[in-house]
């Protein structure tokens, strides 16, 4: 059984496209299509508004958290073609930087692994995926993948900086040698995997099962079980789990998790990578979990509009 905790009256004066808690679960961040971003403050059941961000001249479609070992770091992205990235100093939240290199809405923007260090991947309508990395001294440096998606982008997802098999094999005392790799999701229906390789970024996979636009794609966290697994949801009603078992990255395989009625806006895993939450234009959000046996069941579906929130049976599945 699933519980709504809190419910946040956000005064936005338009349709919500975003909400993401921060790193420590205390702060809400909220975009949406009155052009605003909002921060709350939601300790203890509580609700405070702390700041509300103005800089964007149309629809906010996503907000992201930076690790806080950069610091207090959120990053927004528009149908007005900027991202922008905000920082806290001083208990205000001023803009520290603006990127204007997209020709169209940017739809999606995620945060390196800390690991990493400072980098945004920023997805566009322009077909094209910007990284942007902070280089010191206020300084960031833009690369930019052209072409990533042919008609456009709608979202960007990091890979672990987890190596797969990592946690069975035994640790040989050197630093692991780590690759990064993130995934897309792009109006040609398709989910591609990209990697750094001599600093330059290649297309690494094409994953082909959508019939229509590729609306999400989430990489599951890792501990270092041999199994990548990413989620995807699209136009077409259907979400996918995709995995891969082997170390190279080369064969990722699909499983249908359910076709639903509606387009499917969103997923996210739980921090465990066990629960993936999937929200669709049918105004419900359902937590799915895989059984034992491979098959991913409904444990309860949240609906929005109410906040309240039931059990699924098996027989009811069927009919979402």
């Amino acid at each position: 059984m699933v519980s709504v905790i809190n419910t946040v009256d956000t005064s936005h004066e338009d349709m919500i496209h975003d909400a993401q808690m921060d790193y420590y679960g205390t702060r809400l961040a909220t975009c949406s299509s009155d052009r605003s971003v909002k921060i709350f403050d939601v300790r203890n059941g509580g609700q405070i508004l702390i700041a509300d961000l103005r800089g964007h001249e149309g629809p906010v479609w996503q907000v992201a958290w930076a690790h806080p070992m950069y610091g207090n770091i959120l990053a927004s992205c528009s149908y007005d073609r900027k991202v922008i990235i905000w920082k806290e100093e001083n208990g205000t939240w001023e803009k520290t930087y603006e990127y204007t290199g997209h020709d169209s809405s940017v739809n999606s923007v995620c945060w390196a692994p800390h690991d990493y260090g400072l980098i945004l991947a920023c997805g566009s309508s322009d077909g094209a995926i910007s990284l942007l990395s902070y280089s010191g001294d206020g300084q960031w440096e833009v690369k930019k993948i052209s072409n990533a998606h042919t008609i456009g982008c709608n979202a960007v997802s990091w890979a672990p900086a987890v190596v797969p098999g990592s946690l069975i094999e035994q640790p040989s005392g050197q630093k692991p040698n780590y690759i990064k790799r993130f995934a897309s999701g792009g109006c040609d229906n398709l989910v591609k995997i990209w990697k750094e390789e001599d600093g330059q970024w290649k297309e690494e996979q094409k994953l082909e099962a959508h019939s229509d636009w590729v609306r999400d794609v989430a990489w599951a966290p890792s501990i270092g079980l041999p199994t990548s697994t990413i989620a995807s949801c699209s136009q077409d009603g259907r979400v996918f789990i995709w995995t891969c078992d082997d170390a190279s990255g080369s064969s990722w395989s699909p499983k249908l998790l359910h076709k639903f009625n509606d387009v499917v806006w969103h997923v996210s895993w739980s921090i465990t990578a066990n629960i993936l939450a999937v929200s669709g234009g049918d105004n419900k959000v359902t937590l799915w979990k895989e059984s034992v046996d491979g098959l991913w069941a409904c444990i309860s579906d949240v609906n929005k509009g109410q906040g309240g929130v039931s059990a699924v049976t098996e027989g009811q599945q069927n009919e979402q």
